[in-house]
């Protein structure tokens, strides 16, 4: 995965196989990007195209 920065932490993801990077379930026109310490603790996003907030 190339360096990016998650969605929910604003922390650089580099060499972290747990990322993950996804259309949003809301309206699939913006990548969200997790890295696996949000992922792990469920720390919620929201997409800033459509307002979707996630992880229900």
């Amino acid at each position: 995965m190339k360096s990016t920065v998650c969605i929910s932490t604003k922390k650089q993801i580099v060499n972290d196989s747990g990322a993950v990077r996804f259309p949003c379930p809301g309206c699939a026109d913006y990548e969200i990007v997790r890295g696996t310490f949000a992922r792990k603790n469920a720390i919620k996003y929201h997409c800033p195209s459509c307002g979707f907030t996630g992880p229900n």
